[in-house]
């Protein structure tokens, strides 16, 4: 709306101007005539001048609406409203100061009070046609605005407008804001609004605040900007610099570096895939190189490893960055140099932390869990290694850097050396065991056991812990530092010395595995050892880095099944073991997992062959003997105890967990727990009431081949005996899907084929959607072929889940499709001798008759046994076979007037006849029906009763 209408110019009063007028007449006209020339300053200072001088009420409104109109062409809208303003309390009628106090209002964008004041115009003089149009103009504005706040572009400047204003620090506004603009960039046209709104600048501004809110809702819109967008990635990194990104995982604030970690995975993501979706943004035309920009990251992480000043909490997720992002997924993937850059470039600084000392803090921050993290990401830097030369290569780097610590810089240069090896043998240990053998550092290991300073004992003993692994070097150690460690044990006063030289007792102790006949120790010791570690584990008073050590010796005594009894007996134990997996001491989750995989018998075992028992013997070989408290019955009360005690509960948290040491040999560790939980139809129950269906989502999804079997395996064994809609709520029900089909494939067992068929039908009956899902697998030539199956479980399984599907117009076509045996094979099925695969295949074909009536005139091609089949069906005691029958004939009957003509001509006429005559039913109905629709065809008579 333009600032011009009527009055806008400041006019003369219309009483005459005598000879002798006063001195602020005067200057009210020379600013009139100043201000038709275009000269608003020069007329503003008349007017202003003339007010400082004896003026009456009313010239004071005239002089303010006046210097309202030439603030208005100055475009100082602020101060035209207040001189508005003014003449308005001079003259509460001054249409003319109204108009101009409307205008000024219009153009701060203050529309509703604008809207007032034109009102109030109208209401003055309604025959005014220049104060009406304006009406309708700022009306249509108003309407704009509200279209225009409701608009995407709208929220996100307002949002950022309450974000960086500093008066609403604190403010409930502000939260909100931040939570909007958070769940705006989760749609990537909301995220694509926030880029092209100058976003990444904007949120860059909040980084800088340094408040913990703002950087948090910074860097949660940031990864909603960049994932799955590469070119938005390379945007946003070039604005905000990859190294003040990498930066903000330092901070010593847990939840920003959470957030910034989870940015650069996203990040990541980005970089290697590309862009997945469809859309693209302005800045699509970017042209990068995605390995380059992806070493740059990765320099930066690797430089934040050693810097001095970053928090150990973001020293761990630099590291748990690296160990998702540098590896392959697959070894079928040929390409493997982003290890081999990163292991050029940075094993020093891996090993560097991985050789930290936590306690007493040395020159970098470290937590209890940074040196699991980094002995993982070289354990799988080692296995990414594919040739000799590679790994010779690893070695020799690990070597060099062990013997520059070990030499040359004393006692401190020496702990920090087997620091390194303890480091390596929890992760690629054929690396650690190769320094072990370098020269002097067993016998350095040896020696500082004996130390008097705690800080050197704990390095020792757990280096010597650690080498105990291999059967090789526990023989060894078993002749040479068991005496040791039982005198550390005893004599010392340091419950954490002890704690560890029990854990290397217990490791050495364990030596044999479930081989009952192997005992490295006297009778009872081993009951003694995991006595001790209970009360350890129980012991609030110790740290929580110190009892997981207990953890692990019991991981290693439970082996022995008298252990397994004593520690599922005791509850205040394993109340104490699954606080100890809920807390922030990460690097327990492994140790806790393969003592409940110990305690459940779920690891692999096989029945010997008594023929080759008996061979072993002759050959007087030795024949490993399983404990008599391992039998079954034995293991099914453990299991029950440990529901009792809320083992399922623990076990969820531990897989919600987002740390490294959650590797994928843990993951498997869970998946076998799961399944074992599950084994019993009666324990399903607890384990869906207590999360696990939903925590056994994301085994099935990730991890070892074997684990991620293992996991579907226990969900197809939920999703049988429970309501998967209860079981799986929500959207989760269609995440179930593919670990129950990656059940189907040839290399699973014949129960896992028959448990995921089971399943399948079960969510096959439930919606056309779960049935969509299903076929996107591409279960459906699965399942056909097991239809063939010799077993007949399973045959009959696959059958009633194909039966399911049939509800599916793509399944209906495909039954449709000329030139297959489908439809011959559901037919001859229905004459089976097994009711329960009659039933099914019944099932299907009155489905696929009633929803395709063009099959019912080709059920008589596809054998000469069709009439007996279904003479078979009306004539079963069943009476749910009976009815399917009935039904098959029925849309026989109803499809085809010849079809029913053969029917009617066949003993068929007479099994209805009778069948209609029985007692009300649905079996009852059906025949009646044929028999009315033959009548109607004229193929029969009904007789005198008109029946």
């Amino acid at each position: 709306m333009t600032v011009s209408g009527p009055g806008f110019y400041p006019e003369p009063e219309p009483r005459p101007v005598v000879p002798g007028a006063s001195a602020v007449e005067q200057l009210r006209k020379e600013g009139n005539e100043l201000f038709k020339c275009g000269d608003y300053e020069g007329a503003l200072t008349a007017y202003t001048q003339a007010l400082g001088l004896d003026t009456t009420p009313q010239d004071q409104a005239v002089l303010h609406r006046n210097r309202a109109a030439c603030h208005l062409k100055l475009e100082d809208y602020d101060k035209a409203e207040k001189e508005a303003s003014k003449a308005i309390e001079k003259d509460g009628g001054d249409v003319k100061a109204l108009y101009r106090r409307s205008q000024a209002l219009e153009k701060l964008g203050r529309l509703d009070q604008a809207v007032l004041d034109l009102q109030r115009c109208v209401s003055l003089e309604p025959k005014n046609k220049v104060f009406q149009e304006a009406l309708r103009n700022i009306g249509g504005q108003i309407q704009e605005k509200v279209r225009y706040m409701s608009s995407t572009d709208a929220k996100v400047e307002q949002m950022f407008q309450i974000l960086l204003d500093p008066e609403e620090k604190g403010t409930e506004k502000k939260q909100k804001a931040s939570q909007n603009l958070v769940v705006l960039a989760r749609e990537d046209a909301g995220a694509e609004k926030i880029f092209r709104s100058n976003g990444v600048q904007l949120l860059q501004r909040l980084l800088d605040t340094g408040e913990t809110d703002l950087m948090l809702a910074a860097l949660r819109t940031l990864v909603g900007i960049c994932s799955e967008h590469q070119s938005r990635t390379v945007a946003t990194l070039s604005v905000l610099g990859t190294r003040r990104v990498v930066s903000i995982l330092g901070v010593d604030n847990q939840a920003v570096s959470l957030a910034a970690c989870h940015l650069l995975q996203v990040m990541f993501d980005a970089l290697k895939e590309g862009v997945k979706r469809g859309f693209r943004g302005k800045e699509g035309a970017i042209i990068v190189d995605p390995a380059r920009e992806l070493k740059v990251l990765i320099s930066n992480l690797l430089e934040l490893l050693t810097e001095v000043g970053v928090s150990g909490q973001g020293r761990d997720n630099a590291l748990t960055l690296l160990i998702k992002v540098v590896p392959r997924k697959s070894p079928k993937d040929p390409n493997n140099s982003l290890t081999l850059w990163v292991i050029d470039q940075g094993l020093k600084k891996i090993l560097e932390v991985g050789g930290s000392l936590q306690d007493p803090p040395g020159e970098l921050t470290v937590t209890a869990n940074s040196r699991m993290s980094a002995s993982i990401l070289l354990s799988k830097l080692f296995d990414d290694l594919k040739c000799d030369a590679e790994r010779e290569n690893f070695h020799r780097l690990c070597e060099n850097y062990i013997r520059s610590w070990f030499e040359g810089h004393g006692l401190a240069g020496k702990l920090r050396a087997i620091q390194t090896v303890s480091c390596l043998l929890q992760g690629p240990c054929d690396a650690g065991n190769r320094a072990l053998e370098l020269s002097g550092v067993m016998e350095s290991v040896i020696a500082l056991c004996a130390s008097e300073q705690e800080e050197e004992q704990l390095v020792a003993v757990e280096a010597l812990i650690h080498a105990a692994g291999k059967a090789k070097r526990a023989s060894f150690i078993t002749a040479n530092g068991v005496s040791l460690l039982k005198d550390l044990y005893k004599r010392s006063e340091t419950d954490s010395i002890r704690i560890r030289a029990l854990v290397g007792l217990c490791k050495l102790g364990s030596a044999g595995g479930t081989d009952f006949s192997m005992k490295q120790f006297a009778e009872g010791s081993t009951l003694k050892l995991a006595k001790q570690c209970r009360k350890w584990l129980c012991n609030d008073q110790i740290d929580a880095g110190t009892r997981r050590w207990a953890v692990e010796g019991l991981a290693y005594l439970t082996f022995d099944a008298d252990v397994k009894e004593e520690f599922v007996e005791d509850e205040a134990a394993l109340k104490a073991l699954f606080q100890l997996s809920k807390s922030d001491e990460r690097s327990v989750l492994f140790a806790v997992a393969s003592a409940l995989v110990n305690c459940t018998n779920s690891y692999d075992y096989e029945e010997p062959d008594p023929k080759m028992v008996e061979l072993a013997k002759y050959a007087k070989q030795h024949v490993p003997e399983q404990h008599p408290k391992d039998k079954p019955n034995f293991v099914r009360a453990r299991v029950k105890k440990l529901l009792a005690a809320g083992v399922v509960s623990a076990m969820t948290c531990m897989v919600k967990s987002e740390s490294p040491v959650l590797t994928n040999s843990c993951r498997e560790l869970l998946s076998r727990v799961f399944l074992a939980l599950v084994e019993e139809v009666e324990d399903r129950g607890t384990v869906v009431a207590q999360g696990g269906g939903k925590a056994l989502l994301p085994l099935a999804l990730e991890g070892t081949d074997v684990g991620q079997t293992k996991a579907a395996q226990a969900l197809a064994k939920l999703t049988i005996t429970s309501n998967p809609e209860m079981t799986f709520p929500g959207e989760r029900i269609y995440e179930v899907v593919r670990p129950l089909v990656s059940l189907l494939h040839l290399n699973c067992s014949g129960l896992q084929n028959f448990e995921a068929l089971m399943a399948l039908t079960n969510l096959a009956g439930i919606s056309e959607r779960l049935r969509q899902k299903i076929l996107k697998e591409k279960a459906v030539p699965m399942i056909e072929g097991y239809m063939f199956e010799e077993h007949e479980m399973i045959r009959r399984a696959a059958t009633e889940c194909m039966c399911n599907l049939a509800m599916s117009k793509e399944v209906q076509d495909l039954f449709e499709a000329q030139g297959n045996d489908r439809l011959k094979l559901l037919v001859l099925y229905s004459g089976e001798d097994d009711e329960l695969l009659r039933r099914a295949a019944a099932g299907g074909l009155a489905m696929l008759t009633s929803m395709r009536p063009s099959l019912c005139s080709r059920i008589p091609q596809v054998t000469t046994h069709w009439l007996e089949i279904l003479q078979a069906l009306l004539l079963s005691p069943n009476q749910e076979l009976q009815h399917r029958g009935a039904v098959v004939v029925l849309n026989m009957v109803e499809a085809s007037r010849e079809v029913a003509s053969t029917l009617m001509e066949s003993e068929v006429l007479e099994i209805l006849s009778v069948l209609a005559k029985g007692e009300a039913s649905p079996v009852t109905r059906a025949a009646a029906a044929c028999l009315g629709k033959a009548v109607e065809y004229r193929l029969i008579q009904p007789n005198q009763d008109g029946e």
